[in-house]
This record gives structure tokens, sequence and C-alpha cells, in this order.
């Protein structure tokens, strides 16, 4: 069983479109879609926004329908001067960049106490894997550092901030928490984000583009499904 996690519905409409045999729970306020694609058996939901809903939708999922693999997918704002609108950026750890406990214990910005990691680990296998895919699909591709907090980074300073600070490529407000998640829970985690802005106060970029780059992270797992 192979889970996926959108936060917003136009993050997995056309994935669910594609779904055969389906059938759906609700938990929580949150739909759980089961069925088969690209004769893979999957469970989609859309979470939410925020590292909040994100987090409790990873957690029913693994607890429910206990997948082997949970991967983000959806739109992000580009930090890498290397990614444009429609590129791909794919995790190779998540950081949540507005975990902040420096003033109490000295640890690094971004450190989670208890399980004391900054870069919370995503799986090299499945990441390697879509970024050939990603370059078979003639789709401009970098994998690297995805950042998460609960913000929309609209802010030239606060983007500077998170780039600099965790070498980040993109920044969203999800995949950390899911990463978290499946850390805890033995999970393998992958992150795709289809970037829809630059993350530098251009609002108006993110509402004209974060349909195509939807369509576009969906199309990348798609060939996932199909391949793996």
């Amino acid at each position: 069983m192979i889970g996926i996690i959108a936060a917003m519905q136009i993050e997995a409409d056309s994935l669910i479109a594609e779904m055969t045999e389906t059938s759906s729970e609700t938990i929580s306020g949150t739909t759980y879609i089961k069925g088969n694609l690209r004769e893979k058996k999957i469970v989609v939901a859309v979470c939410g926004i925020g590292k909040c809903f994100a987090a409790m939708c990873a957690q029913t999922m693994i607890l429910r329908y206990q997948p082997t693999l949970i991967i983000n997918t959806g739109v992000a704002g580009a930090l890498s001067d290397r990614l444009d609108i429609y590129d791909i950026a794919i995790a190779t750890s998540a950081v949540q960049h507005d975990f902040d406990t420096t003033d109490i214990d000295n640890d690094p910005i971004g450190n989670i106490p208890g399980i004391r990691l900054v870069n919370l680990p995503c799986s090299q296998n499945v990441a390697q894997t879509l970024i050939q895919l990603a370059k078979k699909l003639d789709i401009n591709v970098l994998p690297g550092v995805i950042a998460t907090g609960d913000v929309f980074v609209s802010c030239k300073e606060r983007k500077a901030f998170i780039r600099d600070t965790f070498t980040a490529i993109a920044c969203e407000m999800e995949g950390g928490a899911i990463a978290q998640v499946c850390y805890v829970n033995d999970v393998e985690c992958a992150i795709i984000r289809s970037i829809s802005d630059n993350a530098d106060g251009e609002v108006e970029e993110y509402d004209k583009f974060k349909y195509k780059a939807a369509e576009n992270s969906c199309k990348l797992l798609l060939e996932f499904l199909a391949k793996a």
C-alpha cells in the first residue's frame, strides 16, 4: 500500500479521477480514498493546509492503512535560482524552518526535541527514481532540502533566511510534518513539489500557476506509480 497526501484538492484531483475499485471513509474530517492506480494499491487523502493537519493525516493513514511508503505531492515556492515555475523539487530531506527552541536549549534552529533531528529523512531510493522519471518526462528537476513551516513565504528576507539557514531549495507547509510522522513510525517518505511561485512577494504568481504546477506534480507521481 502506498499512501499519497496532498494539502489541497487541486493537488489530488487528477489522481483520484484515475483510481479504480475505490472506497472511502472519513476520519476526523479527512476523507481517505482507497483503490487501485497504475496497478498499485493506494490510499489518497487531502489533509488541508499546514503542519497540524498534515501530521494528523499521516498518523491516521499509517494506523488505519499501514502504507509502506507515504508520498506528499503538491506545489511549493522556489528558494533556489535553479528552479523555475513548473519545475520539480524532490526532497532528499525535509526541515521545519519555523521550529525554534534555541533560546532554551541552545540547539540549532529547526532541531526537533525528542528525535533530535533538523533534517528529517526521505527515501533516497524513491527520490532517485523520481529524479530519473522526471528527466524522462523532460521536466527540470532538482533534488535537495525542502523546508516546511506554518507560513506562506512571500517575503524576500524570510526566503533568504530559510534558503541560507537550511540550504533549502523549496518551501511549503506540510512535507516536514509528514516526514516527522513517517520517521517516528518507521515508514518511508517522499516529497514531490512542483514550483508555483518564487516565494518573494509575488503572490499573484501562486494564484496564476498553482493549477498547472499541481498537475505537473501529479504527472510525475502517476509515472512513478506506473514504473515503481
